[in-house]
């Protein structure tokens, strides 16, 4: 049988379009490749409740594997509880929802060639499809310049319970080092918490070992023993700058990327859920039979919005990386985290208001003037690496 969409991956981009296109279009059928074995259980995506429209909410919050209703911030001279509504989605959830929907997962199934078409699998068998979808990952393009968020995780099973009730989104009170360093935890029951040591670096290396003994080395200073149960890892894009017009003209013909692969993610945090639920409405509103042309159509019009609507976030990006001392970052966040509430939503909601950007970057400078007009220009990093 032809599918009538063929996607490359079976992560959090093509996961989330398959169940907008079942839920949209059940007409449709939907194929997944990929060539892993079965669902990683090395990724956690989260999100803050008002990322998602109510629609979304509704889909993703029954398949969450943890919600909460508030969250917290720490730094050296602020801490705050938020009451913003917090919650994340493993692998597994998001893979089983897929098929329950009706797409298919096709597991070990490793492509040798995709194209517009279709794609070739290492084995020779060709699947056509009229709409092909590339959702493998992300992939370095000269049209996105950036810094890098690296982390390493540990799911600890306490001995006894560890008395964190709600997500601690980024405790900063730690020793700075290779660049604004945090630690992320969830606490998914009494006895059960991720503790993620988070880097915001220039570099892209990332020592797993380092990291996950910094991570256990926490537990140990806040009286927490136990085993760890899982690990996870992830080196994720911040982007600087973003030449969205000319990613795409490098993608006019070919399979569409989407994900990661296509720059979808929020270009500050590196959360990648809220756009890729936004991604998934474009594909389920497509007309008719879809194609591969009026896919890259429509995501490429979304894409080009999408990098308008980012580029003060960018702005915030080159402040953090080229105008602030390694060492110093955690001062910018520290600051941020003093504005409003809803002004902090719309912030990883990606939808803020002028106002907002003036209220984030008016009364004292979190960094010199003349350093900060030399962050605003966006096209000169793009030609350091083009």
């Amino acid at each position: 049988m032809t599918p009538d969409i063929l996607m490359a991956g079976a992560g959090l981009a093509n996961g989330l379009i398959a169940l907008a296109l079942r839920a949209a279009r059940p007409d449709l059928t939907v194929v997944l490749l990929d060539g892993r074995d079965g669902p990683s259980d090395r990724h956690t995506w989260s999100c803050h409740d008002p990322d998602l429209s109510p629609a979304w909410q509704a889909r993703i919050h029954p398949l969450q594997r943890g919600r909460w209703s508030g969250q917290q911030v720490r730094f050296p001279t602020h801490a705050r509880t938020l009451r913003t509504g917090y919650g994340s989605l493993d692998g597994a959830a998001l893979a089983q929802a897929v098929t329950d929907a009706g797409a298919e997962i096709r597991w070990n199934t490793a492509i040798a060639a995709l194209d517009a078409d279709g794609a070739t699998l290492t084995d020779s068998t060709r699947i056509a499809a009229p709409c092909v979808l590339d959702g493998r990952g992300a992939q370095a393009t000269p049209h996105l310049t950036v810094g890098f968020q690296k982390f390493v995780g540990i799911e600890l099973e306490t001995d006894a319970p560890h008395g964190v009730t709600r997500p601690v989104i980024m405790d900063a009170t730690v020793t700075q080092e290779d660049g604004y360093r945090f630690i992320y935890l969830l606490p998914f029951t009494p006895t059960r918490i991720l503790i993620e040591d988070t880097r915001y670096s220039d570099g892209g290396d990332l020592d797993d070992d380092a990291l996950a003994q910094a991570s256990h080395d926490y537990a140990r200073a806040q009286g927490w023993t136990g085993h760890e149960v899982r690990r996870e890892r992830g080196i994720l894009p911040i982007a600087l700058a973003h030449d969205a017009a000319g990613f795409w003209d490098d993608h006019a013909t070919g399979a569409v990327p989407v994900g990661l692969r296509a720059g979808f993610f929020h270009p500050v945090t590196g959360y990648s859920l809220p756009y890729a639920a936004q991604v998934a409405d474009v594909v389920a509103a497509l007309p008719g039979r879809p194609t591969t042309d009026a896919a890259r159509a429509a995501i490429r019009d979304y894409a080009l919005g999408r990098a308008r609507r980012d580029r003060f976030l960018r702005l915030l990006n080159r402040m953090l990386f080229r105008g602030c001392p390694p060492d110093q970052r955690y001062t910018l966040l520290q600051r941020f985290y003093r504005m409003p509430e809803g002004l902090i939503e719309r912030f990883y909601a990606g939808r803020l208001t002028m106002a907002d950007q003036l209220r984030i970057v008016t009364g004292k400078p979190p960094i010199p003037i003349g350093t900060a007009l030399r962050c605003l220009p966006e096209r000169p990093l793009l030609k350091e690496d083009a």
